[in-house]
């Protein structure tokens, strides 16, 4: 497309023409965009995606990963969200495995060079759809559109909004074969009989890639949904409210709006937010609504591009436009709500390859302003200032997906309505032992989605942290009334109700949790403690074998079985049962203690001073270490050590009362030894 090219010659400089140039800078740009968030932290879905993903882990067989869904779970299972991207995942294992462990850094730089590749290989693919390729008799190959593919190049590297697609049929149709919409429609109108002899129709080779193309696109489809049980990904209205709207018209105006607002990103990537689900975009219910505004926008502008494409008298034209709007819609499509329901209402993931099309669109506008006005120097003041504000807005945004901080601290900005933005600040609260300020971004995400289950357990377990078990009990009850399959709303029922000492409830909720979720090691380690406070003490040793046969190192299960059988008397069977503990987990200190404090009682006193001593090196800070090794040296009648660990003990924790006592003895038999000695 020579015109277009030369309509850019003022915003281009020659000096970047050549491809080896073209491509270093485009490189350099992408990576620039993007590099700040390369030491950046794991945040938001990095946590179930790849650290809690065991499709990363060596002992999971590779066969897996095509059976499983982008989380790790199987794709046939009800509860599966049916994201199937096995060769992400199979990426990350990679890294994982090279990294040798979950390192960030490593994940953040493979996908910004990812990005930052098909980055400088857009400019080929932007050269073939802006000029074609062309060869010199040497074979040299030769640019036909230099400038506008470098142009649309860097659109791309540095928009904001930046996953996977494919789009070959349409460039084959399009580009090699020379497809010529106006042409067809043309033909078909008139009822021209000399339809069959277009050369794209008789072109035996390309109808040939095509029907491979189906097939193959088909068989892939076929493969998937055999793997996903047959079945689609069940979804709450919260994800997406439009799809559960009773009216037709009322889903088909807010899915426009959707669309409108996608478009409005990519011409705009200013207000970005890691979700926009639960009340981020309130529903439209009416034609009064101001926002209907933006779906005229929206189409009228469809309209018109559509309308260049198939009417411009320029043929390469009409190709280059047609091409670039089945960039923008077709990658869309699966994403559009128009063959089944999503999961989301706007996701700027599935903006990369529509951001292809939008940088197609772009070029071609700003060539066309160019040949219809004189102030070429303002359009290129334009396009400097629209790379330069996408850079600052990259480098802004990877700035903030460095931490959950930032990430959630700048979505409440852009949606405040968002249930999950709330919660999202209060867990990270949370865990960071703010507990104040968490319950208040709880309460908030509760007022906004009065069914917002996860957020009501949450808030529960920091209530029954704090004592105040009443409301916690108030809040986790609706939780499962209204999600009766929440296993862990049902466990920290139990443990709530355990704490008022209403047995028998607290029972009855631990087996419920345990009924929709069997493997649920939490519940039985928690259903121990209840038997063992009702002195059931068979039933609580079943409970926490149950707890460590599903997580052989749940400490704490094993911890609670060594305690009990070691306070019951049973000390050959506590110490089997430490032992085979600290086989599966060596390194914990607690069940060091444990068992020590058996073998000292059995009178092994070598075995457990080494066990003792081991334990303090692990954690020399535990007063009841000390303490306990001292007991240890006091009956073994090493009683210069016994007196050294009292007092390292009583100065770690000057108010064990258990030690003082002891303490005492010591130095009044030490006492009398001395007078004897006299």
């Amino acid at each position: 497309m020579a015109e277009l090219d030369a309509d850019l010659d003022h915003i281009i400089p020659s000096s970047l023409l050549p491809p080896v140039w073209a491509k270093l800078v485009v490189g350099f740009v992408s990576l620039l965009c993007f590099a700040r968030s390369y030491d950046g932290d794991f945040v938001f879905d990095d946590s179930e995606a790849i650290v809690n993903n065991k499709d990363l882990r060596a002992e999971t067989p590779l066969a897996d990963l095509w059976l499983h869904d982008f989380w790790g779970s199987r794709l046939s299972s009800n509860t599966s969200h049916k994201s199937y991207r096995p060769l992400a995942v199979l990426t990350f294992r990679l890294n994982y495995y090279l990294s040798g462990g979950f390192y960030p850094v490593g994940f953040h730089v493979v996908n910004i060079c990812l990005h930052g590749g098909i980055s400088v290989l857009m400019v080929d693919v932007f050269s073939v759809l802006f000029g074609g390729l062309q060869f010199t008799s040497k074979g040299r190959r030769v640019h036909l559109a230099p400038r506008a593919s470098l142009l649309a190049a860097l659109l791309f590297a540095v928009h904001p909004v930046h996953t996977e697609c494919g789009l070959n049929a349409v460039f084959d149709i399009l580009v090699i074969g020379k497809f010529n919409v106006l042409e067809i429609v043309h033909k078909v109108l008139h009822k021209d009989k000399s339809l069959g002899s277009i050369s794209v129709l008789r072109n035996g080779a390309l109808l040939f890639r095509m029907a491979l193309l189906i097939s193959g696109g088909a068989a892939v489809l076929y493969v998937r949904w055999k793997i996903m049980g047959t079945g689609p990904p069940a979804f709450t209205e919260v994800d997406n409210p439009a799809s559960f709207a009773d009216s037709v018209w009322v889903r088909a105006i807010n899915y426009n709006y959707y669309y409108s607002l996608n478009a409005w990103l990519l011409l705009c990537p200013w207000w970005l937010c890691f979700d926009w689900s639960m009340g981020c975009i309130p529903l439209i219910k009416s034609f009064g609504d101001w926002r209907v505004i933006a779906l005229a926008a929206l189409w009228l502008c469809l309209i018109g591009l559509i309308h260049q494409a198939l009417c411009s008298e320029d043929s390469h034209r009409r190709r280059i436009l047609t091409l670039g709007l089945g960039f923008l819609i077709i990658p869309f499509l699966p994403a559009s709500n128009l063959f089944f329901r999503v999961g989301f209402v706007v996701a700027e993931r599935v903006l990369y390859l529509p951001s292809v099309g939008y940088c197609v669109l772009l070029t071609c506008g700003f060539g066309a302003l160019s040949r219809q006005t004189k102030k070429k120097k303002l359009i290129a003041a334009v396009v400097l200032g629209i790379l330069v504000t996408n850079v600052l807005r990259c480098v802004t945004r990877s700035s903030e997906w460095r931490s959950e901080d930032q990430l959630f601290g700048s979505a409440l900005s852009v949606c405040p309505l968002n249930a999950k933005v709330h919660y999202n600040i209060g867990k990270n609260l949370a865990d960071k032992g703010n507990q104040t300020a968490a319950i208040r971004y709880y309460r908030e995400a509760v007022r906004l989605n009065p069914k917002y289950v996860h957020a009501m357990n949450n808030l529960g377990n920091i209530l029954k942290e704090r004592n105040e078990l009443q409301e916690a009990e108030e809040l986790l009850s609706l939780a499962v009334q209204i999600q009766p399959d929440f296993a862990a709303a049902w466990m920290n029922l139990g443990i709530v109700q355990n704490s008022l000492k209403r047995f028998e409830a607290a029972e009855q909720s631990y087996r419920t949790a345990i009924k929709h979720r069997r493997k649920y090691p939490d519940c039985y380690y928690n259903l121990g403690r209840l038997y063992a406070d009702l002195n059931r003490h068979v039933d609580a040793l079943n409970a926490w074998r149950n707890a460590t046969v599903l997580k052989p190192e749940h400490s704490l299960a094993w911890n609670n079985m060594i305690i009990l059988l070691d306070s019951t008397g049973n000390l050959a069977q506590a110490e089997a049962v430490g032992r085979e503990a600290l086989e599966l987990i060596p390194n914990d200190h607690s069940l060091m203690f444990s068992l020590a404090n058996v073998l000292g009682k059995a009178q092994k006193y070598k075995e457990s001073e080494a066990l003792f001593l081991k334990a303090i090196k692990a954690n020399p800070n535990a007063a009841s270490y000390h303490g306990n090794l001292a007991v240890l040296y006091h009956r073994w009648g090493h009683l210069s050590l016994a007196k050294k660990h009292y007092e390292i003990s009583l100065q770690l924790d000057p108010g064990a009362s258990g030690t003082k006592e002891n303490y005492s003895l010591l130095r009044r038999k030490l006492g009398q030894m001395q007078k004897k000695d006299v």
